[in-house]
């Protein structure tokens, strides 16, 4: 490997997954290609911006045209395919967009990659695709029931480059991540939305009972995890990647407010999303058998990531003030009028 396109990579794990390699190995060059939607942010990259290793390529994965031309230009050798309509609440409000993106745009990075000879491709993908589990842990030969748009075009996409592997011997490799937290998350995902509601003492929304179970695994290590897979694993495999921390989405709640030192008031019990999973957990045995386990403890982790948005107003500001203001009513307006304290 040498010349890396990292697609979604001024996303939220795609940002940290550049910043890391550029830090870990000093002779990869890194090309991020992404389409710069509302998730999509430059700022998430300023650290490496001067960086001579890395260049941006503004573009749509779903254009073969642009990644065809990025892929020349860059002498690209490694695709790491992060680009993905990324949120469950939106996909059920427009679920067309996460077809486009998460199921065409992966057969066209496939598809050039093949035609390109690309040394390997690796598809970021979530434990979503899972559907979900009342007891145990999903393993990676589980049976496939995604319950949401967002988690049925990511497992499409996936089977899409599982196709790609046992019909064109292309060397593949998929990751099924769990819940990432950490600096740079759109406030959309209920940490960052939490944390800086809680901040500017607004109510925090919590879905039902607030008794939803996910799996926690912080940014760096989900980024450290993708980079042990691209280097270390099997061709036409799947693993999966967990943090190890199984929480409450309640408790959640009340850890955010206990650091930040805001009343239990602030919390809203509202509506509850349509088909919303009601556990996660992943048996990550594959991976940790094959060197790899989370670096950062689930409370340290936690900690660092509600000083930095505490830090980092100029960051999370903008964006509550902008688009995401109009999602959030959308979103959540009516369920708050009759929220339950």
């Amino acid at each position: 490997m040498k010349n890396l396109l990292v697609t979604g990579g001024a996303g939220f794990i795609g940002s940290a997954f550049v910043r890391h390699i550029l830090r870990t190995y000093p002779n990869y060059h890194v090309v991020v290609f992404d389409k710069l939607t509302y998730a999509g942010n430059l700022n998430n990259l300023k650290e490496v911006a001067s960086d001579a290793r890395y260049s941006f390529v503004q573009g749509d994965i779903a254009d073969r045209h642009t990644v065809e031309q990025a892929v020349k230009d860059h002498q690209i050798d490694t695709i790491v395919n992060f680009a993905a309509e990324s949120h469950v609440d939106r996909s059920i409000l427009t679920p067309d967009a996460f077809i486009q993106t998460d199921v065409v745009g992966t057969y066209v990075l496939l598809e050039v990659g093949r035609q390109y000879g690309i040394t390997r491709f690796h598809q970021v993908s979530t434990d979503e695709v899972y559907g979900t589990i009342s007891s145990g842990s999903f393993k990676e030969g589980d049976a496939l029931e995604p319950n949401s748009p967002y988690s049925a075009a990511k497992a499409s996409g996936e089977l899409m480059a599982r196709a790609y592997y046992e019909t064109y011997k292309m060397d593949v490799v998929i990751t099924r991540g769990s819940n990432t937290f950490g600096p740079y998350h759109y406030p959309e995902k209920i940490m960052p939305l939490f944390i800086t509601n809680a901040i500017d003492n607004q109510p925090l929304p919590v879905y039902g009972d607030g008794k939803q179970v996910r799996d926690w695994l912080y940014v760096d290590d989900h980024a450290m995890g993708i980079d042990f897979v691209l280097h270390h694993g099997q061709a036409g495999q799947v693993y999966n990647l967990g943090g190890g921390n199984e929480r409450y989405n309640i408790d959640i709640t009340h850890q955010i407010l206990n650091r930040l030192g805001k009343p239990e008031s602030l919390i809203r019990y509202v509506t509850d999303r349509p088909g919303h999973d009601r556990r996660y957990s992943l048996d990550c045995t594959k991976l940790h058998a094959l060197g790899w386990k989370p670096a950062h403890t689930f409370e340290s982790a936690l900690q660092y990531t509600v000083q930095w948005y505490v830090d980092n107003e100029w960051w999370w500001r903008p964006i509550k003030d902008g688009e995401f203001k109009e999602y959030y009513q959308r979103q959540y307006a009516e369920r708050l009028k009759t929220a339950q304290a």
